[in-house]
């Protein structure tokens, strides 16, 4: 039987910060992979 994709992405494992481990709060059209601190702290 099928999964509906509601609970396919209901059940996908919350994002992590490669850097710090630190779980990142998602948004809609969000690409990011290191979490706001971690980004924040490399040098431009």
């Amino acid at each position: 039987m099928l999964q509906s994709p509601v609970e396919f992405f209901r059940n996908l494992p919350k994002k992590v910060c490669p850097e710090c481990g630190e779980q990142i709060n998602e948004q809609a059209e969000s690409y990011m992979m290191e979490c706001d601190r971690c980004l924040a702290q490399k040098p431009e």
